[in-house]
């Protein structure tokens, strides 16, 4: 397990907010820590108090901080090995109901910012954001806020007026096996992450494929690319 809580950063001031980082890439992780500790950004009150590579890492790290007792705020990538980030989401959810989660990832707003809030996040942020909508996202978060970009903005009144996504109908676990097999994966890679067994994943694709009226993987790829680009019908 790869952890690591500055000691420092244990014993914040009042005024600062302590964000525990959950992503598996060092690069994203350093590009954070510096992106949110960089004077010129102008929130010096933002520290960066821990860090967590995988799911039951992040879930381990904020049981071992105390919750909200030691950190402020959760920046959670989805694409997590051991654990998939929105079933992280679900469990900080409900074991620390206060901790504010912003949900971080290279995938398009339009496709997973929605149910990302539906699920509980404070916020959805693409990895590309500027400096300051990265500061701006923490500082109303960690204050009981939710951030809405323009972009999620968009999504959240598609997704309440008919024309909707069909994947908002999807089931947490359909969403997961839709987003692996848009992103390339086999039904035995994703039953591998997932730890479900090929049959179960293949079903789970059967029905992506029905309630998004696709026929085949490929299909299915190129519906993705027409939501992310802001349609929604396949």
């Amino acid at each position: 397990m790869t952890l690591n809580t500055p000691t420092a950063a244990l014993h914040p001031g009042p005024e600062r907010v302590r964000v525990l980082i959950g992503d598996d890439h060092r690069i994203v992780r350093e590009g954070l820590r510096q992106v949110l500790g960089d004077p010129a950004n102008g929130a010096p009150e933002i520290v960066v108090a821990a860090e967590a590579v995988t799911g039951p890492e992040v879930l381990a790290q904020v049981a071992a901080l105390g919750g909200r007792a030691g950190i402020d705020l959760v920046l959670l990538d989805i694409a997590l090995p051991g654990r998939d980030g929105l079933d992280v989401l679900q469990t900080l959810r409900a074991d620390w109901p206060t901790l504010p989660v912003v949900m971080i990832s290279t995938y398009p707003e339009r496709q997973y910012a929605v149910r990302c809030i539906r699920l509980g996040a404070a916020g959805y942020l693409n990895k590309s954001a500027d400096a300051d909508e990265m500061v701006a996202a923490v500082r109303k978060a960690a204050a009981g806020g939710i951030h809405v970009t323009a972009a999620t903005a968009e999504a959240l009144a598609v997704a309440v007026g008919r024309g909707g996504a069909a994947t908002e109908a999807l089931s947490h676990r359909e969403h997961q096996v839709f987003r692996l097999l848009t992103t390339g994966h086999s039904v035995s890679e994703i039953g591998a992450r997932l730890g479900l067994a090929p049959n179960t994943v293949s079903t789970y694709r059967a029905r992506v494929l029905e309630k998004t009226g696709t026929k085949n993987d490929v299909e299915l790829a190129l519906y993705a690319e027409r939501l992310a680009q802001g349609g929604t019908r396949p």
